[in-house]
């Protein structure tokens, strides 16, 4: 793929990620000052009582529809962040990493985000199949389980994202022979 066009991805998927985070955010924000509870508080739940206590809270129609709306639309971000996140370990990879054994880690830690968006896509999955069908301890870990490993890779695709935007200033700085 060509530079530009590579940037442009890389640009255009962080953009829209960061977007559809913000309307994440905001829609989160406003169930937990309705409710007390957002969808983001399922992260921290561990067994069922924990799950059942939120989604109690969520009781009225129009909070259930805005954390299932909400649930639903993180599939988006999820889409728009690995995006962004594979494109930022390239950017990355392009800038700093010329040859050798720094470029084939560069290609293999860029698909710590895909594992992050597939434990991500799992615990909504879990979440939302709670909130529908009632909440039991076992899925409750499993959907603790699948949050600790999406922090974890999300974590690293923030780490690729600051070397990406580094890599940008970068591969756009005129080359030496260019100035002169």
């Amino acid at each position: 793929m060509p530079l530009k066009a590579l940037l442009q991805r890389w640009q255009w998927t962080t953009l829209l990620a960061i977007a559809a985070f913000a309307v994440l955010y905001s829609l989160d924000t406003g169930l937990k000052a309705a409710t007390g509870f957002g969808t983001v508080d399922l992260q921290s739940a561990q067994t069922s009582a924990d799950y059942n206590q939120i989604f109690s809270a969520w009781i009225a129609r129009q909070h259930s529809a805005t954390a299932g709306f909400s649930l639903g639309f993180d599939f988006l971000f999820i889409f728009l962040y690995v995006n962004a996140f594979y494109y930022s370990a390239i950017v990355a990879r392009e800038a700093f990493a010329n040859k050798g054994l720094a470029r084939r880690a560069a290609n293999y830690v860029a698909f710590v985000p895909l594992a992050g968006a597939l434990a991500d896509s799992v615990e909504n999955a879990l979440e939302f199949s709670m909130m529908i069908h009632g909440a039991n301890d076992n899925l409750a870990r499993l959907a603790f389980v699948a949050t600790n490993v999406k922090i974890v890779c999300f974590t690293v695709g923030l780490v690729l994202l600051v070397a990406a935007l580094a890599g940008f200033f970068k591969l756009r700085a005129p080359k030496k022979a260019e100035t002169d």
